[in-house]
């Protein structure tokens, strides 16, 4: 085999570990974990065959997406030596472009296997779903990127497709009441599409890449950043509010947000403030791996207070 300056081997298993973008997996995972505590917490149990074909079937989508983007991107020059962001598999000879088209394939074939038994239990329409989500996974990298669509995609992607399907797999009844839940998911993870836009601006100009990020400039796109993650609080605050108003004697709902307020908000802003002082560069990177960082601990504050609600 050839072995790359990095050691990294040609289509080696450490090059598809590399591929797969392990980093990316937990945002991925967030959406569903969210959707099964709060069907716990409505339902006071949880279907677990349903829920781990969703799990599963998240993160095999998000790879599909990871394997898709590093093969089309290098096809298209996009990932040259301007690149700021991380190195990519196809890019720095990592793995062929042959085997990851077969992998793009492969991939793909077992998600179709894993989620076919979930139209068992949600009927037909999961396999519109299904089929929505490869669109998605394929749609994002051929055009939907480039045309502003991208933060639009993952509101959809890591928010209102993952968890309101996982709520209703669980039980139909929890629908609608999962979107708003669904909807501060999506646009917390959209943080991180930002910061990798917000890096990439330059490069993006110079390549005729109209990203939001593009359309919004440099100024706008920081406070962007800053108001998606408040936005996502502010939601589980009024969603909060309103289950109290319904319920006054039950006070636990506002002491169970606070969590979310003091510990994601906190981190989210102190992450905002190092972005601006960086402004530009390579330096970037240690923003969206603290970005991605904070998306996990939003859904666990987020999953803390809907379950402080059942022990208060």
């Amino acid at each position: 085999m050839m072995k790359q300056k990095n050691t990294v081997n040609v289509n080696s298993m450490r090059a598809w570990i590399l591929a797969s973008r392990p980093k990316t997996l937990s945002g991925a995972a967030m959406p569903v974990i969210v959707a099964l505590v709060l069907s716990y917490v409505h339902c006071g149990d949880i279907r677990w065959l349903p829920a781990l074909l969703c799990l599963l079937f998240a993160l095999i989508m998000q790879i599909l997406a990871n394997f898709v983007n590093d093969y089309f991107d290098f096809r298209k020059g996009i990932d040259d030596e301007q690149r700021l962001g991380p190195r990519r598999a196809c890019a720095e000879g990592w793995v062929t472009p042959q085997a990851m088209r077969r992998a793009i394939a492969l991939t793909l074939c077992i998600a179709i296997i894993v989620g076919l038994p979930l139209a068992y239990t949600g009927g037909w329409p999961m396999l519109v779903v299904g089929a929505i989500c490869i669109v998605l996974c394929f749609l994002y990298t051929l055009g939907g990127a480039a045309h502003a669509l991208g933060d639009v995609l993952v509101l959809l992607g890591f928010g209102i497709i993952p968890v309101c399907i996982t709520c209703f797999l669980q039980d139909p009844s929890l629908l609608l009441t999962s979107l708003p839940y669904a909807t501060a998911c999506g646009i917390v993870v959209d943080t991180l599409l930002v910061v990798n836009n917000y890096r990439d601006l330059p490069n993006d100009r110079r390549t005729g890449k109209r990203t939001l990020v593009v359309l919004l400039g440099k100024r706008r796109s920081e406070w962007l950043y800053l108001a998606l993650g408040w936005v996502g609080v502010g939601i589980f605050i009024v969603v909060t509010m309103i289950t109290q108003w319904r319920s006054p004697v039950n006070t636990s709902h506002m002491v169970a947000c606070l969590p979310t307020i003091l510990i994601y908000g906190m981190v989210h802003t102190i992450t905002w403030q190092r972005m601006r002082t960086i402004g530009s560069g390579k330096a970037l990177n240690k923003v969206l791996g603290t970005t991605s960082r904070n998306i996990l601990i939003f859904g666990i504050t987020l999953c803390l207070g809907l379950l402080l609600t059942l022990v208060i």
